[in-house]
């Protein structure tokens, strides 16, 4: 199996590789950047440019899969400009890609394409699954509607089409852990307005370990990318605490804080979702890590 990979430098990116190298699965990526084709050992790189129709098409040779986590970050000012980058770096660069396939008749077997557990509802009481049909009601919502659209039209050139549904991701590299980390180094420890939102969180080895599962597995339809015990935002943050030793108080910070900081990307904060994984752990997938306290021991230690 040889892999096509969007998005290859980001954080789960860098994990996939990683991980593909040590199956020795060879890798080639796309970059928008040009002095980052060679940024990755023992992996080729390829120039692409989605907004100017820019591709080379040497990276398609060989390549049976497509791992797709193409996108600009969400946790940027929800500007009009801002708005539109996050939207198009990820719908537009998935139809280019599938116009390019179709124009030059490139066949590949399967793709996988990130997705987001952001467009679930907000809840304290209810489990959401992959067959939910209810959706929240903001700009992120929107996205990943229009982003698996996207994906799903790929039906019509792929046999195999999946999509991954990312939760929050733990890393030492970055991501939420390091956000959540920060105020730690001055002996307090913050979580957000009453703390007791859902978050269904994911190790990055485990977020990896489904996108290469998918692939190999040649799996169909939506997963959703989380680990099997969500917690609250306060436990998160008390369990930190408790790893790292050095927290002598927690506080909370009310919600109108993050408004005025953030906009209205605030609300991503504040979002209460237990979301279920059991679909794809029926498919055989072996989670590596189940509770949020040895995930982080794992990270931090």
């Amino acid at each position: 199996m040889k892999i096509l990979i969007t998005g290859a430098t980001g954080l789960i990116g860098s994990q996939i590789v990683e991980d593909c190298l040590k199956r020795n699965i060879k890798i080639n990526f796309l970059t928008t950047s040009k002095r980052k084709i060679n940024s990755l050992l023992n992996c080729k790189g390829f120039y692409w440019n989605p907004e100017k129709n820019i591709i080379d098409l040497s990276c398609f040779e060989g390549v049976s899969v497509i791992i797709n986590l193409s996108g600009a970050s969400i946790f940027r000012l929800w500007t009009k400009t801002n708005k539109r980058i996050i939207l198009s770096s990820r719908v537009n660069s998935l139809r280019f890609l599938k116009n390019t396939l179709i124009k030059n008749k490139i066949k590949i077997d399967s793709i996988v394409s990130a997705s987001g557990i952001g467009a679930y509802p907000t809840s304290y009481d209810k489990e959401f699954d992959e067959n939910e049909t209810e959706r929240s009601k903001y700009f992120l919502a929107d996205v990943i509607k229009e982003w698996e659209q996207a994906t799903n039209s790929f039906n019509d050139i792929i046999k195999n089409v999946s999509i991954i549904r990312i939760g929050l991701v733990l890393s030492n590299k970055g991501g939420v852990l390091k956000q959540t980390i920060q105020p730690m180094s001055f002996g307090f420890g913050v979580y957000f307005g009453s703390g007791k939102q859902w978050q269904s969180w994911i190790h990055i080895n485990d977020i990896s370990g489904i996108f290469l599962h998918a692939a190999s597995m040649k799996l169909n339809g939506i997963y959703n990318g989380v680990a099997p015990n969500p917690i609250s935002n306060f436990t998160f943050t008390k369990t930190i605490s408790k790893i790292r030793g050095n927290v002598y108080f927690l506080m909370p910070v009310p919600k109108l804080f993050f408004k005025i900081i953030f906009g209205k990307m605030h609300t991503i904060l504040f979002k209460s979702q237990k979301i279920s994984s059991e679909k794809i752990a029926s498919t055989s997938y072996k989670f590596h890590f189940t509770d949020i306290e040895s995930a982080l021991i794992n990270i931090l230690k």
